[in-house]
């Protein structure tokens, strides 16, 4: 099979598993929280967490590099208007992201705390979540901004 289509194919693929890992996780978090049981927000945010270290770590360190590839197998330039707005918006999902797993890890943490005390969840867990649901949204709307800039490749 053609290098280049591997490439692309693993690119694509990534892209599609970065997506809906975070689309699915978020989803699972925040029904999670919303039914205020410890149980299930220990059990979620454990849940998110090692999805995201199973999934999400290595689509996101495979994204950029394949990109990187196909950028040169397809003669475009690195400074590419559009490719440089991709990159600023990849590396913003990636830092909002890297909060929000640390924001996950203190949320399941605090949860195991409180079900292990016998205590209500804290307040300073669901400030977290505030947080957490805060970062997540820039995060989903820069890869919904990435997609669209794949498939246009728009000329500004």
């Amino acid at each position: 099979m053609d290098p280049y289509l591997i490439a692309r194919w693993l690119h694509i693929l990534c892209s599609t598993v970065l997506f809906g890992t975070g689309i699915g996780t978020a989803f699972q978090m925040v029904w999670a929280m919303r039914t205020g049981k410890l149980e299930t927000i220990h059990s979620t945010a454990s849940g998110v967490v090692i999805a995201d270290w199973i999934f999400t770590t290595p689509a996101g360190i495979i994204q950029p590099l394949t990109g990187l590839w196909l950028i040169h197998r397809a003669g475009y330039s690195l400074t590419e208007p559009w490719l440089l707005i991709t990159y600023a918006l990849y590396i913003l999902a990636f830092l909002c992201w890297s909060l929000v797993v640390i924001l996950q890890l203190h949320i399941r943490d605090l949860a195991a705390e409180a079900l292990t005390a016998g205590t209500p969840l804290p307040a300073k867990a669901r400030k977290l979540y505030r947080i957490w649901l805060a970062l997540g949204v820039p995060a989903f709307a820069a890869l919904v901004a990435v997609f669209w800039l794949m498939v246009n490749r728009p000329y500004f």
